[in-house]
């Protein structure tokens, strides 16, 4: 897993929660999409919009298939044991649909971390705010299902663009104008996998969302929450080893 995370800077990890806990917490996601918005995840006859957000899903059944003991051992061998926080809730649920329409979500991007005094959206080499990206599976993704597309090994692109901006970091817009044409070549790959699965992901990664195809049978259900730092900033630069600062360090030369 570590060889995966340092070559390619994303690690993929099967059965991290069961199908089971997915299924209980998709039911909790129905009910909250038909209280908010008056759509059934299994009625397709109410599916028009492509995409359609869910914010702040907690709960113990959400808290619980983020703290697995397979997550954990994958969080303190990519982050560092004591170095991060337990999550105690999912975030926001971008719920997409097999209909047609843009999402208008679908661009490249690298994640944003902090706030910056303007109230702007930001990140920094040191990754304040975020050890790592995460994408926890709820629903089975093929490639229909418009799994999130990484451009492995990006991370050693963005990296040396975001060290002239210091540990104050650097606007999450305009950084994005520089880092997405700049990792272009990199290979793309699809972050599919079956209901249980949780991809973690460098922070430095560019990656997009999709739409999904007419093909899909289902609705594709994901959170996508930081893992967060148990102190700031997330990577010690200059004398850290956990592999998540270390492919920082290396990339910088």
């Amino acid at each position: 897993m570590i060889e995966q995370f340092v070559r390619e800077g994303w690690v993929h990890v099967p059965g991290a929660f069961t199908t089971a806990a997915a299924a209980r917490c998709r039911a909790l996601l129905r009910a909250e999409l038909l209280r908010t918005e008056g759509v059934d995840l299994d009625d397709p006859a109410g599916w028009t919009a492509p995409v359609l957000r869910v914010a702040g899903m907690g709960g113990a059944g959400f808290t619980a298939s983020a703290n697995t003991p397979a997550l954990h051992a994958a969080f303190d061998a990519l982050v560092g044991p004591g170095r991060w926080r337990p999550r105690t809730g999912m975030g926001t649920f971008p719920v997409r649909f097999p209909v047609p329409g843009a999402p208008g979500d679908d661009g490249w991007h690298v994640e944003s971390s902090f706030t910056g005094p303007d109230g702007g959206p930001r990140l920094s080499v040191d990754s304040r705010g975020r050890s790592l990206l995460m994408l926890f599976l709820y629903s089975d993704v093929g490639p229909d299902d418009a799994p999130t597309l990484l451009r492995s090994g990006s991370r050693r692109d963005v990296a040396p663009l975001l060290a002239p901006h210091g540990a104050a970091g650097a606007d999450w817009l305009p950084f994005c104008g520089e880092a997405v044409p700049a990792t272009a070549r990199r290979p793309e790959v699809a972050a599919c996998g079956r209901a249980g699965d949780v991809y973690l992901v460098h922070p430095f990664v560019v990656h997009r969302a999709q739409a999904m195809s007419p093909a899909a049978r289902r609705p594709r259900v994901i959170a996508q929450p930081p893992l967060e730092p148990a102190s700031e900033p997330a990577f010690d630069l200059p004398a850290g080893t956990a592999p998540a600062e270390r492919v920082v360090r290396e990339a910088l030369g």
